[in-house]
């Protein structure tokens, strides 16, 4: 466990600036876990109305790395991340959660699934992405 908590894990976030940019702020962090989430904006749209693909692709890398850093500390950078889009992404926002699937020394797997939230609040898997995560650290 690494001692990082929601809050912390929000400030780091919240400094990256495209991160601002498309809204996106953290409602779960910890046990090798993360929560993303983003308001389904029109300006996040792409021209017949979806969520466009690569918003959906940042939510999987930084809830994949958000959920590493859980178990690996909090310097970490995308090792690499496939993503598999399943239906169109359309409603009120994007959740995306993700979870440590290994961990080890410095890398971890981790393994994301991505739902659009309906009118009425009921979630539908969108998309599924994995990736790999390495500490930064050189110990």
């Amino acid at each position: 466990m690494t001692g990082l908590d929601l809050r912390t894990a929000q400030k780091v976030l919240d400094s990256q600036p495209f991160s601002g940019l498309v809204g996106a702020h953290l409602t779960e962090f910890g046990g090798g876990a993360a929560t993303l989430e983003i308001e389904g904006r029109a300006e996040l749209q792409q021209q017949n109305g979806f969520l466009h693909g690569g918003v959906l692709a940042y939510a999987a890398d930084n809830a994949i790395t958000f959920a590493a850093g859980t178990t690996l500390g909090p310097a970490v950078l995308t090792g690499g991340f496939s993503i598999q889009y399943l239906r169109p992404a359309t409603g009120t926002a994007l959740v995306a959660r993700a979870e440590v699937v290994h961990t080890g020394r410095r890398q971890a797997v981790v393994r994301c699934d991505l739902f659009v939230v309906g009118e009425g609040g009921a979630e539908n898997l969108c998309a599924v992405a994995q990736g790999t995560v390495l500490s930064a650290t050189s110990s």
